[in-house]
């Protein structure tokens, strides 16, 4: 199952432990956090990170990424090579948003299949703006659409919806933001979940902002358990319009998941 957004990258049924990342203490990655959170120095909010936040993309402007996403399990490797995002301010306070991707599942015990994947679309909407005293708040509600191959790991063959909602907050070089949302999760031994994340990122110079995340979800199978995963991520802004984003972190608390995510981000 590729691992587009928030559900396919936490979704139990094609995810578990990774046998190559079971080296990883818990003690390291809370140094690399505070290595993260301590150096001294605008925040960039969503990608590379899993936790969202409200704000939309100003109108008339784009934003396109070309990314790739991976996740290495006890049992597979599945993820996006690549995947195309599109996110369009349509209105003040509105963002479109799309992701079409090209898809791998490769079982350990089985072939390697590619191919097109589950397509994202979104609609992100602000409806208080950030003051003083007063965080940002607004929803993003997503839609995995099944067009991806099932048999084959690429999709899910059911579509999934989240409905969240967002706070940010900046502070100086801090941004903040965070909050959670429930999926809809059909499907064969599936059930509805909750996911709950937040992000702390710093801003170090015009060039890089260093964040890291922790995000939780329910149980999403009627088998599985719940999980917490951390991420740590870096924001290379190159010039005004391109930029490299880059994350990778691992599970805490349940699934031991080893995820990562690189992409080229174009701003016009």
């Amino acid at each position: 199952m590729p691992a587009l957004s928030l559900y396919p990258a936490l979704s139990e049924s094609a995810n578990s432990t990774s046998r190559s990342v079971q080296g990883l203490s818990l003690s390291s990655i809370v140094a690399l956090a505070v290595v993260v959170l301590l150096v001294p120095a605008t925040g960039h909010a969503g990608p590379p990170y899993v936790t969202d936040d409200p704000e939309p993309v100003e109108p008339g402007h784009w934003e396109f990424y070309l990314a790739t996403q991976h996740s290495i399990t006890r049992t597979s490797a599945s993820g996006t090579a690549p995947h195309v995002e599109m996110n369009y301010g349509a209105l003040p306070g509105l963002q479109l948003h799309v992701i079409a991707p090209l898809a791998y599942a490769h079982p350990n015990d089985g072939p390697t299949f590619y191919g097109l994947g589950d397509i994202e679309l979104g609609a992100k909407l602000r409806f208080i703006d950030e003051n003083a005293w007063l965080p940002m708040v607004g929803t993003f509600p997503m839609f995995e659409l099944p067009v991806g191959n099932e048999s084959k790991g690429l999709g899910t063959g059911r579509l999934h919806v989240l409905i969240p909602l967002w706070l940010q907050k900046s502070f100086g070089p801090w941004t903040t933001y965070g909050g959670g949302g429930y999926w809809w999760n059909p499907g064969e031994g599936n059930q509805d979940f909750w996911y709950i994340g937040w992000l702390i990122q710093r801003r170090l110079s015009k060039l890089a902002a260093l964040g890291t995340e922790v995000f939780y979800t329910t149980p999403d199978r009627l088998d599985g358990e719940a999980n917490v995963r951390f991420n740590v991520g870096l924001i290379l802004d190159l010039s005004d319009h391109h930029h490299l984003l880059l994350s990778a972190g691992r599970g805490i608390v349940g699934d031991s998941l080893f995820q990562g995510y690189a992409a080229y981000q174009l701003t016009l």
